[in-house]
Formats: C-alpha cells, sequence, structure tokens
C-alpha cells in the first residue's frame, strides 16, 4: 500500500504557456520548481499521479554527508544548507532536523570503509567521527551483537518523507508555480531538434524548456524521443511502526535501520536488501549495469514479476497512442513483500527489546531508479534543445533533492551552475566513459 503522505490541491487551469514545464512531482521536481519560480519565471508542475506520490515518500528520510561518493559531496553540502532554509522561506515545518546520524556495525570490512572514507570527507570538512566498540555499544545498545565501532555524522539530519515535497510545492505554487496532478504526460512536442512543448492528457503546454523528474519513469519517457538513458530500478519492502518508544533518532546496523519521525513512530527498513526484478529496460541496458550488479550481488534478490510487463520498464504502454503507461499507473506502488516485512520486525525485535512489541502503521514497497554508477543525472540532454533531465538518484535522492533541484535549476535557466555539473552529465554514461561505481 501507499505511505500516508500530505495531500495538496491541484491547480484547475492547465496554461497555454510556461517558461519550463517540470514533468515529475517528487522532490527533486518541487525543489526544480521552487528555484525557478523563485528567479520570476512561470513554472507548470505535472504529475500522473500526486505530488510526492513516489519514492519521495518510501524513503528513510535521512538528508546526509556521511558515506556519500565523492562526486556527491559538493551537492549534498548544498542540499543540507537548502533543508536548514526551507522551513524559514516556506513557512513549512517540513520535519529536517540535524539530529546526527548514528552507524554501528560488527563487520570489519564495513568498519575499514568507512575509516577510508575519512580521507574522501577531509577536503569537505564533515563533521563525522569514528566510534570505538565501547562508544557504538553506548550509542546503539542493542542484545545479541558485539559492535566493532561504528560512525557518528554529528551534522547530518532527517525530514519527514510524508510532508517534505508536498510543502515545498506549495512553497513554489506561493512564488506563482502551477501544480497539475493526475495529468500526465504524453511526450514532447519538437520542432527542427528543439522543445516547444509537452503534450499531455489534459492539453499542449507551451515552453521552450523542460524538466524530467520523473524518478523511474525518466528512461522510459526519453526512451519515446529516441534517448538513451541507462536506468534501472530495484524493490524495497519499508514499513512504519505506531508510536514506539525512543532508543535513538537515526541509527544504522546492518541489520536493520531506524528513523524516529515526528510523531514518534519509527520508518524501519533492511539497508541495501533489494529485488531486482529483470524487464525489458534491464535487458536494454544489462550491459551497462554488469559492473555494479557483480559489486553488489550478495544483497540483491533476483526475479520476475508484473515489471516485466506493466510499469516503467515493462512492455505494455509504450506505443504511440495514448494514453500512455503514466495513465495506466498513476502511482507506482510497488507491492511489500510479507516476507521482507516478517524479516525487518524479526530484527528490531531481537536487537532492541524496547521495541519487542513494536506495532506495525503501515508497510509499503518502493522502486529506486538508478544509474550504472550509482551517481545521479543532472544534465540538459544532448540532441533536444530545451530538454533537460535529473533523475537516477540511485536511493540518495530525498536527502540531495533540494540541491538537485538547484542545480537543475541552474542549467534550465542557464545561470551559474551552484556546483561543478560535469560529474552529472548524462553523455558519462552513453559516451563509452569508464563506470565509476559510487557509493552507496
Amino acid at each position: 500500500m501507499s505511505p500516508s503522505i500530505k495531500r495538496i490541491h491541484s491547480d484547475e487551469r492547465l496554461p497555454s504557456h510556461a517558461d519550463v514545464v517540470i514533468i515529475g512531482g517528487g522532490i527533486v521536481g518541487v525543489t526544480a520548481a521552487y528555484f525557478l519560480a523563485k528567479r520570476g519565471l512561470s513554472v507548470a508542475l505535472i504529475e500522473k499521479g500526486y505530488v510526492g506520490c513516489e519514492q519521495s515518500s518510501r524513503n528513510w528520510g535521512w538528508c546526509r554527508q556521511q558515506n556519500r561518493d565523492a562526486r556527491e559531496l559538493p551537492i549534498s553540502g548544498l542540499a543540507m544548507r537548502i533543508w536548514d532554509e526551507l522551513t524559514a522561506e516556506i513557512g513549512t515545518d517540513l520535519g529536517f532536523r540535524r539530529c546526527g546520524l548514528k552507524y554501528a556495525t560488527d563487520d570489519a570490512k564495513q568498519l575499514a570503509e568507512w575509516e577510508a572514507w575519512l580521507d574522501t570527507a577531509r577536503p569537505f570538512g564533515i563533521n563525522t567521527r569514528i566510534l570505538s566498540p565501547v562508544e557504538a555499544t553506548s550509542a546503539i545498545p542493542s542484545v545479541g551483537r558485539q559492535w566493532l565501532g561504528g560512525v557518528h555524522s554529528v551534522d547530518d539530519g532527517k525530514a519527514e518523507p510524508a510532508i517534505a515535497a508536498p510543502g515545498i510545492a506549495e512553497g513554489a505554487r506561493a512564488l506563482g508555480a502551477s501544480i497539475h496532478q493526475n495529468c500526465a504526460a504524453y511526450g514532447l512536442d519538437i520542432s527542427n531538434g528543439a522543445v516547444t512543448g509537452v503534450i499531455t492528457e489534459k492539453g499542449l503546454i507551451r515552453t521552450n524548456a523542460v524538466l524530467c523528474a520523473a524518478g523511474s519513469w525518466a528512461s522510459a519517457f526519453c526512451r519515446r524521443h529516441g534517448i538513451r538513458f541507462p536506468q534501472a530500478s530495484v524493490l524495497q519492502t519499508a514499513l512504519r511502526t505506531r508510536p514506539a518508544p525512543n532508543i535513538g533518532e537515526a541509527i544504522y546496523t546492518p541489520y536493520c535501520t531506524l528513523t524516529r519521525r515526528l510523531d514518534g513512530s519509527y520508518t524501519i527498513a533492511i539497508s541495501g536488501k533489494v529485488r531486482l526484478e529483470v524487464t525489458p529496460q534491464g535487458v536494454r541496458y544489462g550491459t551497462a549495469f554488469l559492473p555494479m550488479f557483480i559489486k553488489r550481488l550478495g544483497a540483491m534478490e533476483f526475479g520476475i514479476g508484473k515489471s516485466f510487463i506493466h510499469g516503467p520498464e515493462g512492455l505494455a504502454g509504450w506505443g504511440s497512442d495514448k494514453p500512455s503507461a503514466f495513465e495506466h499507473i498513476r502511482v507506482l506502488d510497488p507491492v511489500a513483500r510479507p516476507d521482507a516485512v516478517a524479516e525487518i520486525l524479526k530484527r528490531v525485535r531481537t536487537l532492541f527489546p524496547a521495541l519487542a512489541d513494536v506495532e506495525v502503521a503501515e508497510s509499503w514497497g518502493g522502486s529506486v531508479d538508478c544509474t550504472p554508477d550509482g551517481v545521479p543525472v543532472i544534465s540538459a540532454v544532448d540532441g533536444v534543445s530545451g530538454f533537460f533531465l535529473a533523475a537516477g538518484c540511485s536511493g540518495h535522492g530525498f536527502g540531495l533533492g533540494p540541491g538537485i533541484g538547484h542545480l537543475a535549476a541552474d542549467l534550465v535557466a542557464n545561470d551559474t551552475p551552484c556546483v561543478d555539473p560535469k560529474p552529472y552529465r548524462l553523455s558519462r554514461l552513453i559516451d563509452g566513459s569508464k563506470v565509476e561505481i559510487g557509493a552507496l
């Protein structure tokens, strides 16, 4: 089932023209809308379902610099500063708190990787430190595990997935953007190699600039116009408890990860535990993803499911005729696998006796869209002037979202980029460049 999320209203009238059209109402799309509207541009954001309904409300809520790939650290630092500022600017509490993140492990290899990462973090001035076994045990007391050590990322934190994207969307609307939910995009209107509009189920919007921030649907949308975007999605299960005893604000262990929400409940998941279903799109880009699959083989479960036919990577619904698959599946809502929910509960109840009687309020599946190197694409698209892409966030999109949205807005508006956009260019994935697999 879909997780609970704040619902916002839609603007009734679809504009005939906008300076920028944004496809996708997740955290990236709404923050891009906010920063573009802040520049005084007219912005129309279209969303096939409702704002924040897919991965932006299905994640842990972590906002971090800790353990980021070096290519993501500039944009993660920017994102953290924006998270700090958004509540005051918008006038809505997005649940952002610099509560710190605490990690503990009994895996010597994992601890060594955390220690080695300090060399990556040092040039960026990130406030993080390694915990001794005693410190890790004190920070994350548990039963039946002897922690070898851990990490305390002091300045990192969390925000609230149920309210963040809708809250930022309302902030964009207050600056003049229009929000159109239940409005699927069929495709781009292109003339002489340049965008001239977006064809939606509710009509044509004339524009010379389009940002595709469509999450797991981005590659399929691009493919309709002959644009290659290697993208594969993996499926995860998470749950939210009813309000429970407070054992910490944001905790990572190799066995389960917990994030305390504003109402005292916890979002709980198992880090890295994913299911990869074989799909036509997966086969199409399989060679590009092979190095990542090999590296992370131990954490993946493989299978074939409904996604082979239906959804963004499937066979059905991508002909030239209307309606499109965007209308057939308003909300991509993978099943929360009962065995995964049972395993999450077993682990958390075993590790943390204070949560032995914890009850499940809701559980859900999520589709995490990835690139072959695990680093997002934030880029103009060669060959189609005025078309931009911000997708492939690889499980990092919520925390990085404000930074990604800001950079995407800079590129669309042809302003000086807030960070160097080169690491995020689409061409790196399709021009034969060596794939450098990023951190989780």
